[in-house]
């Protein structure tokens, strides 16, 4: 059965797919938990291949679009994993200086998604860098159970200096204009609102369904944050409500979008959490906000 149609699945499937994702589950209670669902010529195998990624479907701009310049670097990355392998992408024809823009990969490393939606940024008219986080570890391994193994394997705050680190590459970059933003997602996320209190002249912060920095570190936040999240994601928005007051108390620049029926992952359009309409709202608005402060 290849037509699976998702609005007619139960919502379970995919918060256990989210969970499993998310290493809250093994690859063996998964399977238990998803033949439940395996009813009405349904089997555990289709929704399995339904529900992991299918990257070479959804890769918007290639690497070889000859509208960009692509190229894989490594910059230094002293606080955190030493030398990070990233992949640098900019519009062919720049002409002066650019503002730029760091993306940040979920919790398996730099897919082919993360790497695409950096491509796309790039075409948008920025400077891009999307590190790889698992490069001290030989990089991201084609296989995403096996980048989130490898990626849990890494400190979480080592990691967040090879990010920040990517913002100091950029800002030195020779056609850089020195502006610098952030967008991330997922683990991503919560790298961009930690970059925003961590940077003090970090341009612009966008947070995709991330957790919130910790509520001491709001009032370093000197970015203006543009953040956006599922319906469905009780893990990331149960510390929204907390997050935003202390925002609003301490006047911190912000705009926050819920987008109604979507569930964690909604930008990512290589899973059927996909959702069209959010993720090109989305976008649309992530575009016009870095165009807003990079520029």
């Amino acid at each position: 059965m290849n037509n699976i149609n998702k609005d007619q699945l139960n919502p379970e499937i995919f918060k256990l797919y989210n969970d499993y994702a998310h290493s809250r589950m093994t690859k063996r209670e998964f399977l238990n938990k998803l033949s439940v669902y395996a009813v009405g010529g349904l089997t555990v195998a289709n929704l399995i291949n339904f529900l992991l990624p299918n990257y070479a479907m959804a890769i918007q701009v290639p690497e070889s679009d000859n509208r960009l310049k692509v190229q894989t670097i490594q910059y230094d990355s002293p606080q955190g994993g030493g030398k990070i392998s990233a992949q640098l992408a900019m519009p062919s024809n720049i002409q002066g200086k650019l503002g730029a823009v760091v993306v940040v990969h979920e919790n398996r490393g730099l897919n082919p998604y993360i790497a695409d939606v950096g491509r796309r940024a790039a075409l948008a008219g920025f400077i891009t860098l999307a590190p790889d986080a698992l490069s001290p570890l030989g990089g991201y391994p084609g296989d995403d159970d096996k980048g989130r193994e490898m990626q849990a394997s890494r400190d979480r705050d080592e990691m967040l200096r090879d990010f920040l680190a990517a913002i100091t590459y950029l800002q030195q970059h020779p056609q850089s204009n020195g502006k610098v933003g952030i967008v991330g997602f997922c683990f991503g996320g919560w790298v961009s609102n930690m970059a925003a209190a961590e940077v003090p002249n970090l341009a612009a912060a966008v947070p995709y369904y991330g957790r919130q920095a910790p509520l001491e570190v709001v009032p370093q936040i000197n970015a203006p944050l543009l953040l956006h999240f599922a319906e469905h994601d009780d893990g990331v928005n149960s510390g929204w409500s907390d997050y935003e007051q202390a925002l609003q108390q301490h006047n911190k620049r912000y705009l926050a979008y819920h987008y109604a029926g979507t569930n964690h992952g909604f930008h990512n359009d290589s899973t059927p959490r996909f959702d069209k309409a959010a993720a090109e709202l989305s976008w649309q608005r992530t575009l016009a906000f870095l165009g807003e402060h990079l520029r």
